[in-house]
C-alpha cells in the first residue's frame, strides 16, 4: 500500500515519502554559499558549513546540568587542540609573534610595515608566528617566505571565515581562543606587534599581564608605529596609573619604535635572554639559531 501505479506517470511516492511541503534534496555539487569554514582541522563546505562555532557552544550554557552531558567529552576535543598544537610546534625553534589588524591592505604603510618586520626577523634567524589570517598578518608571513625562513600561521574558528593566507608554510586551524594563545606564548621568545583592532589589542594586554605577573620571563613586547600607539600608552599613563590601578613601571613593559630594524634587534636582544623550553639558543652576536629554516 506504500506506493500506487499510474501507467501514464509512473510510481508515485505516498505522503510518508515525500511529506507535501518538504523542499527536494539539495544538489551535491551546489556552490557553497558561504565559501568554505574550518573547524578545528576540519574544512566544511556547503551545507556542513552551517555550523555553530565552538567557543560559543562551550561559553553558551544553556539549562542546569548540561555540562554533565556535553562538557566532559568536550575536554577531549580541548585537550587534542593542545597535542597536535604542542606536536607541531615542538621543533619550531626560536620563534616571535606578530600581531596586527587583519584589514591592513595590501600595498599600504602597514602592510608593507609587516613584511619588513616578518623578513627582518627571518633573516635574524627567528620563525614568524602569526593568526594565520590576511591582512597584517598576511604580510608578516609573506616577509618570512622571503626571508627564508619559517612561516608559521595559528588560525581560528570565525563567524566570518578568513581562511589561512598563501603565505603560511605550518598551519594549524584551532577551535578554541585560549587553546591558540597559549601557543602564541608558548613557542614565541617575544612579540612584534603592529597597528591593530580589538583582537590585536586583547593579544597584547594579555601579553603584558602575563609579564607583569611574571608568569613568563624576559619576554620583549615592541610596539610598531609611534604615531598609533602614542594615544593608547598616555591614556594608561594619564588615566591608568594617574588613579592607581597600575604602576607607572608597567608602562615598561612594552617599547615603541618606529624602525622595523630597531624593533628585530629589541626582539633579538630580549630573545637572547629568554630561555627557549624547545632547546634553541641565541649564538651570542644577537643572531638566534633556528632549526627548520628553508633549504
Amino acid at each position: 500500500m506504500g506506493m500506487s501505479t499510474d501507467p501514464q506517470q509512473g510510481p508515485k511516492q505516498n505522503a510518508e515519502q515525500n511529506p507535501a511541503g518538504k523542499p527536494p534534496r539539495e544538489a551535491r555539487s551546489a556552490p557553497a554559499p558561504n565559501g568554505i569554514r574550518h573547524k578545528g582541522p576540519l574544512e566544511l563546505r556547503r551545507k556542513a558549513a552551517k555550523v555553530t562555532m565552538s567557543d560559543q557552544t562551550l561559553l553558551d550554557t544553556k539549562g542546569p546540568g548540561q555540562f554533565v552531558h556535553t562538557d566532559p567529552w568536550r575536554v577531549l576535543r580541548i585537550q587534542s587542540e593542545f597535542v597536535e598544537g604542542f606536536g607541531a610546534l615542538a621543533d619550531l625553534g626560536p620563534a616571535v609573534s606578530v600581531f596586527g589588524s587583519a584589514r591592513t591592505v595590501p600595498g599600504s604603510a602597514n602592510y608593507e610595515l609587516g613584511v619588513e618586520v616578518g623578513r627582518r626577523l627571518a633573516e635574524a634567524g627567528l620563525a614568524v608566528i602569526t593568526g594565520g589570517g590576511p591582512g597584517s598578518m598576511e604580510a608578516a608571513n609573506m616577509g618570512a617566505v622571503q626571508g627564508n625562513g619559517v612561516s608559521v600561521g595559528l588560525g581560528i574558528e570565525l563567524p566570518f571565515e578568513q581562511g589561512m593566507n598563501q603565505w603560511v608554510d605550518l598551519g594549524i586551524n584551532f577551535r578554541y581562543f585560549f587553546a591558540r594563545k597559549t601557543m602564541f606564548v608558548k613557542y614565541a621568545q617575544g612579540f612584534i606587534v603592529l597597528p591593530g583592532g580589538l583582537g590585536t589589542l586583547d593579544e597584547l594586554f594579555e601579553a603584558m599581564v602575563l609579564v607583569q605577573t611574571r608568569k613568563v620571563t624576559s619576554f620583549p613586547i615592541v610596539l610598531v608605529g609611534t604615531a598609533f600607539w602614542s594615544p593608547m600608552l598616555e591614556w594608561v599613563r594619564d588615566t591608568l596609573v594617574a588613579e592607581g590601578m597600575v604602576s607607572a613601571e608597567d608602562l615598561d613593559l612594552v617599547q615603541v619604535v618606529d624602525d622595523p630594524a630597531r624593533a628585530v634587534e629589541l626582539v633579538v636582544e630580549g630573545a637572547a635572554r629568554h630561555r627557549n623550553p624547545n632547546g634553541g639558543s641565541t649564538n651570542g652576536t644577537g643572531t638566534a639559531n633556528i632549526k627548520g629554516t628553508r633549504g
